[in-house]
């Protein structure tokens, strides 16, 4: 028996640096989809899309890895943005109706985003109110000298870029209406500017859409009305066909109509079309509209919005229409903007997109116009890692580059472009399996993470899900042909099937994964296609123990049958604890062929190869009755933690004061004995946890390790357990060798029980040599004679403390635990002062 004590010092300023050094955390990169974008914007000719937040960020992306942030000082909303054509300088247009000007410059060798103006459009003189000037729509001339707003009182101003000075050349309602016919105005306002569009072949003059549904041709040298279009239904947005004879109008009752631009008809009364895609039911308001012209013939239209107001009103859609194929785009999240990649040059005849751009509140969406069915192009960065509620996560660095390779192979196999028939989607909310209950890998080298593979669990249990999905599969043909796109997928079918825990061993290939429901999966990676049966086995983790009745949800039921599956990671074998709780640690050890996993009621070990358990153990305290109940029961135990938690708090105030007036008592001693005391070792008292507390069988850490248990002269096999009630317990295994795998059964014998004094949850168990260094697979084959020291983490109240156990532990057989000190403050560089 062995006992550390670590003597306490003082506030040293190069002991304080040292912490800050090892602790302290810097933002470096962000990984995934930007938080609540509000804005889109791009470049043609750079090729750079910008996204504006909610926060007040802008960030824009290049290719793949080049990334640009830049921040507003005020933290309003950005809700428009545009790019100076390709001039590296966007415009920016806040909640607060402010304008800022930004442009990408080159410091020590890095490109920064960097405000360099700002302009606020001042009041009109003899209005009071500032909602009239505030803007509503920005429109920036292709010319980039010129930037002119639309306001909510109707009014037109223009500024000078790039300088964003205000030019003396507003136009207000009072100079177009009269222009406009008397029978017109009614003595009605014009309302707000909702669209400004500049002509695709006279840069002179733009289109100005008001809200009432009047839009005007306005020469900016002459200053004069050359076209009226008297609409009568309340405009939402403009768009021009590429030739500039006629442009396209979206409305609030979810149609869209064509007008056509002529000299010789100055007032223009009628469109020449006027189509409600989803009518004649009311519909919800057509947002944008797209209108590109295409080599083939006929016009590519794109819109969002405008679906039945009744049946799909909550739906967030964008629609693709040619000719006779048609089809309604359904995403999962709002579509806060969209645009096309297409033929930007004068010359040219016609637009011809490739590419459609969706930016929705929760994912970017790129779709290809150009390959028959209109499927879906996976992004090379902005994938939303949030595609399905993450439960947990797991880092893997220095990956063999063989396991790297056939990662990657598997996803390409699994994410081909999805070629859809037009006309082939009968089921109108036919939508790709669910995320829950999946493992994504993802390439984390560089700025941006990038998705390699899916590995998706659902299809081992049959769930509930699968059988909506037939009958779903039943129904007949509907309108509108809606077609699911995105992987954005908050909704879970089955909550059972969320992963907690996952244990990865990158030199074999295998993969632990984990869930809710106590299924403990084993796979291994594999290049080929197999079609096999689900081979099952369960563990009884309350060995029958009396008294305890599972109160929480039931197993997941494995798949009956065959099951197809994919080249990459493939079911070995399926771990049923019983009862089926939530997971809460796993690990695997492939050279073993061992599994480890544990839960709210004990912890378990498996032979994979031989399929069959190798031990079980119960950890449960006779007074843990919230373990039988699930973890939907757990918010039972709030007020019982909280009035526990008070207590503690309340106990040790009590016991500082009690402390200081000791303290003040001492002054009064001779010297002497006051440089005593400040010599000997400050000890914290700690206020031990009550065997009581519920869920204190929980095994929050599982470890294998090769070190010494038996003895301090043999090392070998060992499996290590930690628990929420500051238990450890640690096995010696008898493992065979690989010849003798299939001969021979691995078996466990206990070797240790600690108890730690404070009872804190043990969070985490891992070996180190006598260097201080995680034993590597060398050190196990030189058989380092130099002693293996376990260390034990585990958390007390706020603080983490850490305690060593002795290089030989004692024997099995003797009925003292390892008493531990924890009392003095424990740091990392005390453990390694004490390790080497």
């Amino acid at each position: 028996m062995m006992k550390f004590r670590f003597r306490r010092q003082g506030n040293d300023p190069h002991r304080e640096k040292i912490k800050q050094d090892l602790f302290a955390f810097n933002k470096t990169v962000e990984h995934g989809f930007p938080n609540q974008p509000s804005a889109l914007a791009y470049d043609p000719k750079l090729q750079l899309m910008a996204i504006g937040t909610k926060s007040g960020a802008i960030k824009i992306y290049g290719a793949p890895g080049v990334e640009m942030t830049g921040l507003h000082k005020d933290t309003a909303a950005v809700t428009q943005i545009h790019f100076l054509y390709g001039q590296g300088r966007i415009l920016s247009l806040l909640d607060d109706n402010t304008i800022h000007l930004w442009e990408i410059v080159q410091r020590e060798n890095r490109s920064h985003l960097v405000e360099v103006h700002s302009f606020s459009l001042p009041g009109r003189p003899g209005i009071e109110s500032t909602s009239a000037t505030r803007v509503t729509v920005m429109l920036l001339k292709l010319s980039c000298d010129l930037l002119a707003l639309g306001t909510e009182g109707g009014g037109v101003h223009f500024l000078e870029l790039p300088t964003l000075t205000l030019l003396n050349k507003s136009l207000f309602q009072d100079e177009i209406m009269q222009s406009v016919p008397e029978e017109y105005r009614c003595g009605k306002s014009l309302g707000p500017v909702e669209s400004l569009q500049e002509h695709p072949q006279d840069s002179d003059k733009i289109l100005i859409g008001y809200s009432r549904g009047l839009v005007v041709l306005w020469d900016l040298n002459s200053r004069h009305v050359d076209n009226l279009f008297l609409g009568k239904q309340q405009l939402e947005s403009l768009v021009w066909e590429r030739s500039g004879n006629s442009f396209v109008s979206s409305h609030s009752d979810g149609g869209y109509m064509v007008w056509a631009v002529s000299s010789s008809n100055p007032c223009t009364h009628d469109p020449i079309s006027s189509t409600v895609p989803y009518g004649p039911f009311p519909c919800k308001a057509v947002n944008k509209i797209l209108w590109r012209t295409t080599e083939s013939g006929s016009p590519l239209v794109l819109f969002s919005g405008g679906m039945p107001r009744a049946s799909y009103g909550d739906r967030h859609c964008l629609t693709i229409l040619q000719d006779s194929s048609h089809v309604t785009l359904d995403f999962t999240s709002r579509v806060i903007d969209f645009f096309t990649i297409h033929c930007t040059d004068k010359d040219k005849e016609f637009d011809d997109p490739s590419a459609l751009v969706v930016l929705l509140e929760e994912e970017l969406v790129v779709i290809d116009l150009q390959m028959v069915g209109w499927p879906t192009v996976p992004a090379p960065y902005l994938a939303p890692l949030h595609s399905s509620a993450i439960t947990c996560s797991c880092h893997i660095s220095n990956v063999p580059p063989k396991l790297w390779e056939r990662v990657i192979s598997a996803g390409q196999q699994q994410c081909p472009l999805q070629n859809y028939e037009v006309g082939e989607l009968k089921d109108p909310i036919q939508k790709p399996k669910t995320s829950d209950g999946t493992v994504r890998f993802w390439d984390a080298s560089g700025v941006s993470l990038k998705p390699l593979y899916k590995l998706s669990t659902a299809n081992i249990f049959q769930t509930d899900c699968d059988h909506n999905d037939s009958l779903t599969q039943a129904g007949e043909e509907e309108w509108p042909p809606f077609r699911k796109v995105g992987c954005f997928d908050p909704y879970s079918d089955d909550p059972r099937l969320a992963i907690q825990k996952i244990s990865v061993c990158k030199y074999s290939g295998k993969l632990v994964v984990a869930g809710t429901a106590g299924q403990v999966i084993v796979l291994v990676l594999s290049d080929e296609k197999s079609d096999h049966m689900i081979d099952v086995a369960t563990v009884d983790l309350l060995q029958d123990r009396e008294g305890f009745t599972w109160k929480g949800h039931d197993r997941l039921p494995p798949r009956s049958g065959s099951v197809v599956f994919a080249p990459g990671f493939q079911l070995v074998v399926l771990v049923q604890c019983m009862p089926p709780a939530a997971v809460t640690a796993v690990t695997l050890h492939a050279e073993w062929n061992l599994i480890a996993f544990g839960t709210s009621h004990g912890f378990g070990l498996f032979d994979y190869h031989r399929r069959s358990p190798v031990l079980a153990r119960c950890t449960l305290h006779p007074n843990d009755s919230l373990a039988m109940e699930g973890p939907l029961s757990r918010v039972k135990s709030l007020k019982k933690s909280l009035r526990q938690s008070f207590r503690r708090i309340r106990k040790s105030r009590v016991s500082g004061k009690k402390r200081a007036v000791i303290l003040r008592s001492s002054s009064c001693l001779p010297q002497v004995q006051e440089h005593d005391a400040e010599v000997a070792p400050v000890q914290r008292r700690i206020e031990p946890r009550s065997a009581d507390d519920s869920l204190s069988g929980v095994v929050r850490c599982l470890c294998f390790a090769d070190t010494f248990l038996r003895d301090g002269t043999h090392h070998g096999p060992t499996v290590w357990a930690g628990t929420n009630s500051g238990s450890v317990y640690a096995y010696a295994l008898d493992v065979p060798s690989q010849e003798k795998f299939s001969e021979q059964s691995v078996e466990a014998l206990l070797g240790k029980e600690i108890q730690l004094m404070h009872r804190a949850p043990v969070v985490s168990i891992a070996v180190l040599d006598g260097r201080g260094n995680p034993p590597s697979r060398l050190t196990a084959e030189k058989k380092d004679q130099t002693g293996y020291y376990v260390v034990i983490l585990s958390g007390l109240l706020d603080e983490m403390r850490s305690a060593l156990s002795s290089p030989v532990l004692d024997s099995p057989n003797s009925s003292a635990d390892v008493t531990l000190d924890t009392t003095g403050e424990l740091t990392v560089e005390d453990v390694k002062d004490f390790l080497m």
